[in-house]
């Protein structure tokens, strides 16, 4: 799509280096790029030769207005745009928008600290660990913990002064054996941060440490003939090793490694995430994200890549993927395995995003297929009530709007299998009839528009309804006499007032159950094509006004004012320019003339 004059001059002064571009349109960003080249990129969007798809030349067409940010080197502009796009979430950027806040574990930064589950993390000296995606896993990693080890749950002062102070007791945790007192000096500081040595290494996901404690403190209560207190060390390294047996674990040789694969049709984008500690996988993800534009997989991928890895405040510098990469960071190695444990590691990684690619296809074909049901049950109802001879697939309904008398239009909507096909939509700018004559102008719209079709030898629909009461319902009907068409197209109208339903030669109404759904398809009909008509109306209304008050300006005349209607629409949106811009559509000495009389008449 071509530029206007306006983007013209401000993409001819982007500058040949690394940064991002922003595209805005009139009330905002609307789409966040990089580029290593940003007049190079830039330019691509305005490309005539360029085979862009809908979405894009959409986005490409409401850009009003583009900014730039020059950076040193493509990472600056990589991670820059990622930062943008989170602050300002525009609409065509692909967005990580789960509104999620994740879970962690943290260690309280006190004396005798507590272990304890929280979503706000905090610059407090406080160790963290996470976040973890499924809160259910959070849970069995602190029950593990809290049975573990004892450790105490209240949010007490424990200072030294207090403590010797006398000036707390020891509550039921400490009888039922889930504390050890330290309220009341029963446990040595050292012994208790030993144990939280320990948890730091389990939550770390490093296991090896606690299973060595325990298993040299059973030994050693063993040799001791203390059997009991040996017992309650091995039932602790058994539970340590039903919790490692229930992790998955790929291989003792893999260490901090985050997987990332990704999978995708022409809507979404399905991607996995593995991360990989101590031979266990500690941490999985699966997304499914809504394509904005044409992107590609790699683009897509890349983009996740950093947005995950910030958001799980991963530290790994071995990314494994399935396609090829590009992140432009330091420190970081991108392998794409073919055989052994890594391999293994990104088949599983890719399993998971195919599942859930095929899960979300196969939900969606299937509520297309309900959908359809539902459709041709409704078009069923509706052939049943109306007593019509075939399936009404293609609806059509009429409606006309006037205000005053003044600027009568008319509008005709189309449903096809019971959905609006907008596309088929039409308004129509009543010729032959002067004045509030809505008979007439009904007789106007239905001749035009079954004329047209039959000279074009296109299907006529299975229905028509007017949105009217007799009178309108006549007009229509001596419109299809006229054409020849009476008898072919089953046709009725409907009044507003009870929501009857006239038969063409019947005084009669016909009543639908108002609860019914053919009685609603009809209510949503006529909803759509008054709407569909009264914004036509409005936009004629205002057009003519604004046309009026530019052309009664001396110095504008009626090309300037067909100019500045087509593209700003009233008086308002005009006002909102500055005399640079003014100049920039009309020259100097116009904008001046202009300018000075819109704001002398506010």
């Amino acid at each position: 799509m071509p530029a206007n004059d306006k983007l013209k001059e401000q993409i001819v002064h982007l500058p040949h280096k690394p940064g991002i571009y922003k595209f805005f349109d009139d009330h905002g960003i609307i789409y966040v790029g990089k580029a290593v080249d940003i007049r190079k990129r830039v330019s691509s969007y305005f490309n005539r030769s360029a085979q862009h798809n809908k979405k894009t030349l959409k986005l490409v067409s409401q850009i009003k207005h583009i900014e730039f940010t020059i950076v040193d080197t493509e990472a600056d502009a990589f991670l820059l745009e990622n930062n943008l796009i989170k602050q300002y979430q525009p609409k065509y950027n692909i967005l990580l928008k789960d509104g999620k806040t994740y879970p962690y574990i943290c260690i309280v930064n006190e004396r005798f600290p507590r272990v304890i589950s929280t979503r706000n993390k905090k610059n407090d000296g406080s160790r963290y660990f996470g976040p973890y995606p499924s809160v259910t896993t959070m849970y069995v990693v602190l029950d593990l913990i809290r049975t573990l080890y004892p450790l105490r749950t209240c949010t007490y002062n424990l200072s030294p002064e207090n403590i010797a102070a006398g000036k707390f007791k020891v509550c039921l945790e400490y009888h039922i054996g889930n504390c050890k007192g330290p309220c009341e000096a029963l446990v040595d500081e050292t012994e208790y941060n030993a144990n939280i040595s320990q948890i730091k290494n389990i939550l770390s996901g490093n296991l090896s440490v606690a299973k060595s404690y325990f298993k040299e403190h059973m030994a050693a209560a063993a040799a001791d003939y203390q059997y009991e207190l040996a017992h309650k060390y091995k039932q602790k390294l058994d539970m340590l090793e039903d919790f490692q047996a229930k992790s998955t674990v790929v291989s003792n040789t893999l260490t901090n490694i985050d997987v990332f694969t990704i999978t995708s049709n022409e809507q979404c984008a399905f991607i996995n995430y593995l991360k990989v500690m101590n031979g266990s996988i500690i941490l999985t993800q699966s997304l499914e994200l809504e394509k904005k534009l044409d992107e590609e997989d790699a683009d897509i991928l890349a983009s996740v890549v950093v947005q995950l890895r910030q958001e799980f405040e991963s530290t790994s510098r071995e990314v494994i993927s399935n396609i090829e990469l590009r992140l432009p960071l330091d420190n970081i190695t991108i392998t794409y395995p073919q055989i052994g444990d890594k391999k293994k590691l990104l088949s599983l990684s890719l399993k998971n995003a195919l599942y859930l690619r095929k899960e979300r296809e196969g939900r969606q074909e299937k509520n297309k297929e309900l959908g359809e049901q539902r459709e041709l049950r409704v078009l069923e109802t509706l052939k049943k009530d109306l007593r019509l001879t075939e399936l009404p697939r293609q609806i059509e309904c009429f409606d006309n709007s006037n205000f005053q008398g003044d600027n009568p239009v008319a509008s005709m909507v189309c449903f096809k299998n019971g959905k609006p096909s907008k596309k088929d939509y039409r308004h129509f700018n009543i010729k032959t009839v002067v004045g509030p004559d809505d008979f007439a102008s009904m007789y106007e719209i239905v001749t035009r528009r079954y004329r047209r079709l039959l000279d074009e030898n296109q299907p006529l629909p299975q229905l028509i309804i007017i949105d009217g009461g007799k009178g309108q319902l006549g007009m229509a009907v001596k419109a299809m006499r006229d054409l020849g068409i009476y008898g072919q197209v089953a046709v009725v109208g409907i009044a507003k007032r009870l929501e009857e339903i006239f038969y063409p030669g019947d005084s009669l109404p016909l009543y639908i159950d108002k609860k019914s759904e053919s009685l609603k398809l009809i209510q949503r009909l006529r909803n759509e094509a008054h709407r569909f008509a009264i914004t036509f109306h409005r936009s004629k209304r205002d057009a003519g006004t604004l046309k009026t008050e530019l052309t009664d300006i001396k110095g504008i005349g009626p090309s300037t004012s067909e100019a500045l209607l087509k593209k700003y629409r009233s008086v308002k949106k005009l006002r909102e320019l500055s005399l640079e811009e003014l100049t920039a559509e009309v020259g100097k000495a116009k904008a001046t003339v202009l300018f000075n009389h819109l704001h002398s008449s506010v």
